[in-house]
């Protein structure tokens, strides 16, 4: 049975989630509103809203969940290709936080295969924005010939990154903000990126399924790691793909606590 949340009741643990045997496993709680410190509460957790318009807000902790570790990032021959020439070229730019609204409603209205319409509703925009403006989410944006071409966002507590949605709008363009942000996590001690559930293509760049006790136990450790200045910009991409004959540069905040 879904737990039913009045505004000021806790979450259950997450293993009274919804089973492989229902017809929506990982399904934990629904509540009428979403608020960014409800977000917050259900991020320490292990836990992420998932809903359509018209729904209430529907409370995931699915078991397996999908993760990806920034040491175990696929970068094909090709993609290293692309990241040195990215590099190279003054029209390519990586900015963080530059437009983070922006990015959740291109993001909103990015097609998604066998999906009708969006779950990035007016109400995540406004909970997400309530997080973005207390330091805690985030956007990885690629510019190209400054146009805003793909990106990602997501929430940051401690060491921990939560991944939300990326879009793009020409080739690679979300694929190089996420290298931008896996390589940028992999050399300030973020171990682990929450993808929440499977899908084939964050498979073939290196995330996997781990059980959900084991998520839950990294969150809780990684969460209390003091948090990181978030500020980088395409230089991190030399961690994944170093231009030839010049070292690893280092990115904007190494030297930020």
């Amino acid at each position: 049975m879904v737990i039913w949340l009045e505004p000021d009741d806790p979450f259950p643990a997450v293993d009274q989630a919804l089973d492989d045997d229902s017809d929506a496993p990982g399904l934990l709680a629904a509540s009428r509103e979403l608020t960014a410190p409800r977000l917050l509460q259900a991020y320490r957790q292990g836990i992420f809203p998932w809903y359509s318009d018209g729904q209430p807000v529907l409370w995931w902790s699915p078991e397996p969940r999908m993760v990806l570790y920034p040491a175990e990032f696929a970068v094909s021959h090709t993609f290293r290709k692309t990241l040195r020439r990215i590099q190279r070229d003054p029209d390519w730019e990586i900015r963080v936080d530059a437009s983070f609204t922006d990015v959740m409603l291109a993001c909103a209205l990015a097609p998604r295969h066998g999906q009708l319409g969006t779950w990035i509703t007016r109400e995540i925009i406004d909970a997400y924005g309530g997080l973005h403006r207390m330091g805690l989410a985030h956007s990885v944006e690629t510019w190209w010939r400054g146009e805003r071409v793909g990106g990602l966002y997501g929430v940051a507590l401690g060491r921990m990154f939560y991944g939300e949605s990326m879009f793009a709008r020409r080739t690679d363009a979300s694929k190089i903000a996420l290298a931008a942000l896996v390589a940028y996590a992999h050399s300030h001690g973020v171990e682990m990126i929450d993808c929440q559930q499977r899908t084939s293509h964050l498979a073939s760049l290196g995330g996997r399924e781990i059980p959900r006790r084991e998520f839950v136990a990294h969150v809780q450790q990684s969460i209390a790691l003091p948090p990181l200045a978030w500020r980088f910009d395409k230089a991190v991409l030399s961690r994944l793909a170093p231009l030839d004959g010049i070292p690893a540069q280092r990115s904007c905040s190494d030297d930020a606590p």
